[in-house]
């Protein structure tokens, strides 16, 4: 009998385990039937709209059902482009061009809104006064797969010059106004902040802004794995919707928005005033129009050989269902 009672007394305490268990896997798996969407960024201002995002994700404010975010940082676009080529992360926010020619090479991508508008301006030293003065002279450029090194191409054809008459070297955009500073390069064309640093420290100047050379210029796209938006249709949908509307709470450039950025980017509230003033992070859905302009100057500049077609890299569908 006292076996028995032993018995009995075994079961229903094993019972009560298994039910602490249950209840306590069933929060965890409420937790894990979200998909976390890994997106890979350079820390730049040119993907502001990704911290705003990655913030409000956190504080729950944006109220995801589907989605947890998470950012990968990276120093280098070669290391950010690894890591999404090989599946590492599921996205990224990078130099469109680059993405581009992993299509290109078979990496099943998709570009699904641009990361900003504008916001790329080329630095001189303070004796260029004109395109003409930079015959000669060697200009820094952050990768020739760039829009930066297109909108030098168009600023200089634009002056009658052409793109061999100065010298372009790829640098580190870290490293551009240290560069500019002591002399190695008369001007750079990067992303910002480092740009406005230049300006701020009062060692260069802006000599064009993007817009001046080309309107609606492509720059740095918000990029998704084909798979993970295929696989996760409502999680990458739910994801969108915040990164879109984050970008127009970006867009007002207030003291809370420049606060989530200085915790993403290590510069000064000075250098950062500057280089968003120049950049907006509205209106990023990736027009044909736009993107054929940009094929185009691949090919003019032989930078690729068999650019993707926008209906192959291009996918507009989750930018159109926001809501």
């Amino acid at each position: 009998m006292k076996k028995f009672n032993k018995f009995v007394v075994g079961i229903l305490m094993l019972s009560l385990v298994v039910g602490f268990a249950g209840c306590g896997s069933k929060n965890t798996g409420e937790a894990d039937s979200k998909k976390t969407i890994k997106i890979a960024y350079l820390p730049i201002t040119h993907s502001v709209p990704l911290y705003v995002e990655n913030e409000e994700a956190k504080s729950d404010k944006n109220n995801f059902k589907n989605t947890n975010v998470e950012l990968v940082k990276f120093g280098t676009w070669p290391e950010l482009m690894d890591a999404l080529n090989t599946g590492k992360v599921d996205g990224a926010v990078v130099l469109i061009q680059l993405a581009m020619k992993a299509k290109e090479q078979g990496i099943d991508l998709k570009a699904v809104a641009l990361g900003h508008r504008d916001g790329t301006n080329i630095i001189v030293s303070k004796d260029i006064n004109s395109p003409s003065d930079l015959k000669g002279k060697t200009i820094a450029i952050p990768q020739k797969f760039s829009t930066m090194n297109i909108l030098l191409y168009q600023a200089l054809k634009n002056a009658g010059m052409n793109y061999s008459d100065v010298k372009t070297v790829e640098l580190a955009p870290a490293e551009m106004p240290a560069a500019l500073a002591e002399g190695r390069v008369s001007g750079y064309i990067v992303a910002e902040p480092f740009a406005s640093k230049s300006v701020v420290n009062g060692k260069g100047k802006i000599l064009y802004t993007s817009s001046d050379i080309w309107k609606n210029s492509i720059c740095c796209g918000l990029v998704l794995r084909n798979e993970v938006i295929k696989n996760n249709k409502q999680s990458v949908q739910e994801f969108v919707n915040g990164y879109v509307r984050a970008g127009e709470e970006a867009e007002s450039k207030n003291a809370d928005v420049q606060k989530t950025a200085a915790k993403y980017m290590s510069t000064d509230k000075k250098v950062l005033d500057l280089s968003m003033k120049y950049t907006s992070y509205t209106d990023l859905k990736i027009e044909e129009s736009d993107y054929n302009v940009l094929t185009k100057y691949l090919t003019t500049m032989n930078l690729l050989k068999d650019s993707p077609k926008y209906d192959e890299f291009v996918d507009t569908s989750l930018i159109d269902g926001v809501k």
